[in-house]
């Protein structure tokens, strides 16, 4: 296995920082989105002192927004 220079560290480093950071705006802000968490598919089941939820549809389109944005990254790169 061969080990990765200071510099390369570094930045990744940095990078995984800015991601964090990136992700943590998101959740701050993430009420204010409007259809985030609330599409059809998504399923809720509310008992009495129970509430599961599982964003099964929103968790599929995110997926699909970051492949692209990955997808994007990698023809640009290479």
């Amino acid at each position: 296995m061969e080990q990765l220079p200071f510099s390369s560290l570094g930045k990744f480093l940095i990078g995984v920082g800015l991601f964090i950071v990136a992700l943590g705006f998101v959740f701050l802000f993430f009420e204010k989105l409007p259809s985030i968490g609330k599409l059809p598919g998504d399923i809720i089941i509310r008992k009495k002192n129970f509430t599961f939820y599982f964003p099964i549809t929103t968790l599929i389109i995110l997926n699909l927004v970051i492949w692209i944005i990955i997808w994007i990254i990698n023809k640009i790169k290479g």
